[in-house]
């Protein structure tokens, strides 16, 4: 537990998910399985524009709450912060087919986004610091699977 920051702190509990970024193992994919699991809770009801519009609420509140993490342990990008992995995958997976294949894929496709960082996700994270510096770089890589999905989808409906 970062200095200065309590289990009491309501940062500490969106930063880290309800604690799931201090799981063992894969911080950043423990995230992303939590979005994972919000997004099918809310698969039968939203459709892509909330889906999108519940990305961007996460990304607000994540940016606060991983800024006041950060400040509080003095170090970028604490890998307990998994928050950004939960915008990120919620924005990649507002635009999968609705179903459990949908939901792998972009599952998938964010992790990898994530994990080799091509441009400019490599370079938000190097360069914006902060808690958009933590949340950003997440974000960046969910635009990108969420493009990929729309192209993807599009391609095998016109087939």
């Amino acid at each position: 537990m970062p200095p200065g920051l309590s289990r009491a702190h309501p940062a500490w509990w969106i930063s880290t998910v309800l604690g799931v970024g201090c799981l063992p193992g894969a911080p950043g994919t423990w995230g992303s399985l939590a979005a994972v699991t919000l997004a099918f809770a809310f698969i039968d009801y939203f459709s892509i524009v909330y889906m999108v519009i519940l990305a961007l609420t996460i990304f607000a509140l994540g940016c606060w709450a991983a800024g006041v993490y950060v400040r509080r342990l003095g170090r970028e990008d604490p890998q307990q912060v998994v928050i950004d992995e939960v915008a990120g995958q919620m924005l990649a997976l507002a635009a999968a087919p609705r179903g459990l294949a949908g939901f792998a894929v972009a599952f998938a496709l964010f992790r990898a986004f994530d994990v080799l960082k091509p441009f400019p996700v490599g370079w938000c994270d190097r360069n914006v610091h902060g808690g958009l510096g933590v949340m950003l770089d997440d974000m960046v890589a969910g635009i990108y699977v969420f493009i990929i999905m729309i192209i993807g989808t599009n391609i095998v409906k016109s087939v």
